[in-house]
């Protein structure tokens, strides 16, 4: 298997114009060998600061064109089995509800391999697979939601559950000492209308996804459903502490997710280890934060102007 480094040699020697050339070789490789269909859905969440400086986090979060560059990867595919290449800090769960609801229409059996990270509503498009593969250096993460609301400050995020959390911290203390009702007040007349209301719905609503997809596809064959179990597990704010907490292979293994170990075929470790290196680099030396792509070498792009951004 090449390094990530001589993968960048490659492309460094030919003047970085075959890096889309070697990573579609790579992709086309990995469905040879697995006789699958085959997509990877990756974005440029993880590459250097510099570059993410400034760049809205909606460019590589799960929105509402990803659709569109699922339907762009996967046209013309005729299989019955995907491997799905996730490499994603997640987003929208609604989105992620309408892909998985796209893909389980078109495959019976999907596949979802993490060569590095599938956080939050990539973690839940994981669940909704057959299976997971995982290296030992790869990470799921929780599935709490965080909410995203406007402040007199600009934009805040917080996790839905501190958000609750906070509330009934204000009622125990407003109990204990009514002289700090009118400071929680005006802390808690800053949240709009029915807002704790939708906190509870979507982590609510998270869990119930989850616990479905996994019951019904992952479990499908399974006399004991661990859907709901795991479901609430993944979403406990209160266990997990924070929202980009790595749940490792051994971990998902043992709160009872599928998962196959991407070392236990050496061959296949090597194809998608270096499909991902390869789609690392592109994100590095051009302006493509997020794409989609499949073994054709068919898919979306989407870029950006980064000196426009300021760097």
């Amino acid at each position: 298997m090449p390094t990530k480094n001589e993968i960048l040699d490659q492309i460094t020697k030919r003047n970085g114009l075959a890096q889309d050339e070697i990573r579609r070789q790579y992709l086309a490789d990995l469905a040879a060998y697995t006789k699958r269909d085959t997509v990877i859905y990756a974005t440029a969440f993880t590459v250097s600061a510099r570059k993410l400086q400034n760049i809205p986090g909606m460019l590589v979060s799960i929105v509402p064109d990803d659709v569109q560059g699922f339907m762009s990867a996967v046209h013309g595919l005729k299989g019955e089995s995907l491997d799905l290449i996730l490499h994603s800090p997640g987003g929208s769960l609604e989105v992620a509800d309408q892909i998985v609801q796209y893909l389980r229409a078109k495959y019976k059996h999907i596949r979802a391999i993490v060569p590095q990270n599938a956080m939050s509503a990539s973690t839940m498009i994981a669940c909704a697979c057959d299976e997971i593969v995982m290296g030992k250096h790869s990470a799921l993460g929780p599935i709490d939601p965080q909410i995203t609301f406007q402040t007199n400050q600009g934009q805040f995020t917080a996790p839905a559950q501190a958000i609750l959390d906070e509330f009934e911290d204000a009622k125990k203390q407003v109990l204990a000492d009514p002289r700090t009702a009118p400071l929680w007040i005006t802390k808690l007349q800053s949240y709009p209308q029915g807002f704790l209301r939708i906190c509870q719905d979507t982590i609510q609503l998270s869990k119930d996804k989850v616990a479905e997809w996994l019951d019904s596809y992952m479990f499908r064959n399974d006399s004991v459903k661990k859907g709901r179990q795991i479901a609430d597990w993944l979403g406990n704010a209160a266990i997990h502490k924070t929202h980009g907490r790595p749940i490792m292979e051994k971990l998902a293994t043992a709160q009872g997710l599928k998962v196959t170990a991407l070392e236990s075929d050496q061959n296949l470790q090597e194809k998608v280890l270096s499909v991902f290196h390869a789609t690392t680099i592109t994100f590095e030396i051009t302006n493509c934060m997020k794409l989609f792509e499949n073994q054709n070498g068919k898919g979306t792009y989407l870029r950006v102007d980064i000196q426009a951004k300021g760097q």
